[in-house]
């Protein structure tokens, strides 16, 4: 492709394209009430570490990155030196370099103030999502379009869900401490991963023999309950499987 066909083609890239942002706004739809859930227990966990509400609310619109603020929230509470804090955001979020690298030929040509915005608002899920529909770095019509569909719906439903966490935070009793924190967080990753007959009966079966076997030594009942869960599923999924081959 010449220099000359490639600048025409640039427009299409960045130029609004209804069709394709409402594609990505749908295609990001289902995994907005984790990220909202997600944020609700992260913007719990500001507040419970012993950050102020202007602190939390800081945080949160700043760094925009639940694993980061989650591993740095312990080293800010036993008040670590500064350089510690930043040096653990940074490694837990060096994954960020590696999905700049896969966006930057898709929009290298864009205003640099838009790439960092673009780049502030990416996330683990979108980043996947967008590589999915576009592998190719080819200029497309409504490339950026479909790509701010999935972006800006996944930014507002974490910032909603930590600011709503942050001020229920202050509610929340201080004896159950950040262990409430990490049982939300638990449940926002557990519910979205119930799709279909086999996960739903492992969660049930898990749960049920969690509690059955809560008295055994060295917490030796969750990992109990684990295995004979993970098997369930398996167990439940094999059977479907043959039962639809038979019917086949």
């Amino acid at each position: 492709m010449t220099q000359s066909s490639s600048t025409a083609d640039l427009p299409c890239v960045a130029a609004h394209h209804e069709p394709s942002w409402r594609e990505g706004v749908k295609t990001g739809m289902p995994s907005l009430f984790g990220i909202g859930a997600w944020g609700l227990v992260v913007g719990i966990a500001m507040v419970k570490s012993g950050l102020t509400i202007p602190q939390a609310l800081g945080m949160t619109l700043v760094v925009f990155a639940g694993s980061a603020q989650l591993a740095a929230l312990p080293l800010i509470a036993a008040d670590a030196p500064i350089w510690v804090i930043f040096a653990t955001a940074l490694v837990v979020n060096l994954r960020f370099v590696i999905f700049s690298a896969l966006l930057a030929p898709h929009f290298a040509h864009l205003p640099w103030r838009q790439r960092l915005t673009l780049g502030y608002v990416a996330g683990d899920m979108t980043v996947a999502l967008f590589l999915q529909k576009y592998p190719s770095e080819a200029p497309q019509v409504g490339k950026l379009s479909y790509l701010k569909g999935l972006l800006y719906p996944n930014w507002a439903s974490w910032q909603v869900g930590s600011i709503a966490g942050i001020f229920l935070g202050s509610a929340v009793p201080p004896e159950w401490g950040l262990s409430f924190a990490g049982t939300l967080a638990i449940i926002c990753v557990m519910i979205p991963l119930m799709v279909g007959r086999p996960a739903l009966c492992g969660v049930l079966v898990a749960g049920a023999i969690s509690v059955l076997a809560a008295g055994l030594p060295y917490k030796l009942g969750l990992l109990i309950a684990v295995l004979v869960g993970m098997l369930t599923a398996m167990l439940i999924e094999e059977t479907a499987e043959k039962w639809r081959g038979k019917r086949g």
